[in-house]
């Protein structure tokens, strides 16, 4: 393992409240441990590693990411989620997967449920950086994220259809709002793969990049994210995806509510001066579009 990063394993059950105790340039791995954790710049990195398994999920993996989500709303100012290995996520371990009653597989189900929440719902920006398989559990992961970023190696797909059972970890909401029911019915009812162009063109990936190359742009971004005022960020993950199912009186009125709240904090009073000084950097041009990576790619 890179040397820097720890396990979730070394951290205890509640490595979150040890930090200050234990060394952050952790090198040693038991077989256990199937989430790293680093912490660079404000930055924290989270890897998915069972790589012999395609970064497939199962509880322990679930519970330590869990763990380490409650980690890094303490400590970071954004978020990177990535795979180990070959690939982002084969999505849930089928292996583990076993005869169960209703009430079972229902709390199992809110289980997922529980701790993509707290990603979704935490203190900072979430960017999922994919490569490979994405696919399954791994797709609801990826899109309970706020950002996504793939490479062209990426593919999509929903096979829990064609295996004769039903999603459960968040992509009838997660993933339908992004891509709508629709071609969410169409990946589940026929095992349909979207390649990463096709995902960046149905709007289920914001950002498309070479292969071996979404790690480098994902971090770029949580360089960016990091800094962002404090309340901006409370606006645009808690604010902004509640607007979207109000009614445009309602969502217009909590728009206003949160400009007010956001304006008149003393970080956007002195972004606003440097700006008006002419200090601040100004909008420019992209570089390059993304039908230009398409292309390329």
């Amino acid at each position: 393992m890179p040397y820097g990063w720890q396990t979730v394993g070394q951290l205890g059950v509640r490595p979150w409240r040890r930090a200050e105790a234990q060394s952050r340039e952790g090198t040693g791995m038991g077989t256990e441990d199937t989430v790293t954790y680093k912490l660079a710049d404000g930055v924290a990195w989270l890897g998915l590693n069972r790589p012999h398994k395609r970064n497939a999920i199962d509880g322990t993996l679930l519970a330590e990411f869990e763990a380490a989500l409650r980690r890094v709303q303490e400590e970071a100012r954004a978020l990177v989620i990535f795979g180990h290995g070959s690939c982002f996520s084969a999505g849930l371990d089928l292996a583990e997967h076993r005869a169960r009653e209703p009430a079972e597989v229902f709390h199992h189900s809110r289980a997922w449920h529980a701790a993509f929440s707290l990603l979704r719902h935490g203190r900072i920006p979430a960017i999922a950086a994919l490569h490979g398989a994405t696919i399954g559990g791994g797709l609801e992961l990826a899109a309970a994220c706020h950002i996504r970023v793939a490479d062209a190696s990426a593919f999509f797909a929903l096979p829990e259809g064609t295996r004769g059972i039903y999603v459960g970890g968040g992509a009838s909401v997660y993933v339908s709002r992004l891509l709508g029911a629709s071609r969410v019915a169409d990946m589940m009812l026929t095992g349909r793969v979207l390649d990463a162009a096709a995902a960046e063109r149905a709007g289920l990936v914001q950002y498309l990049v070479p292969e071996g190359e979404a790690t480098s742009k994902a971090g770029e971004l949580a360089a960016k994210v990091s800094v962002m005022a404090p309340l901006t960020i409370l606006g645009v993950l808690h604010a902004l995806p509640r607007i979207q199912d109000m009614s445009e009186p309602d969502g217009l009125f909590v728009e206003s509510l949160m400009a007010a709240f956001s304006q008149t904090g003393p970080e956007a009073a002195t972004r606003l001066a440097e700006f008006v000084a002419k200090r601040s950097v100004k909008v420019t041009p992209p570089h390059e579009t993304m039908t230009a990576v398409v292309q390329r790619l």
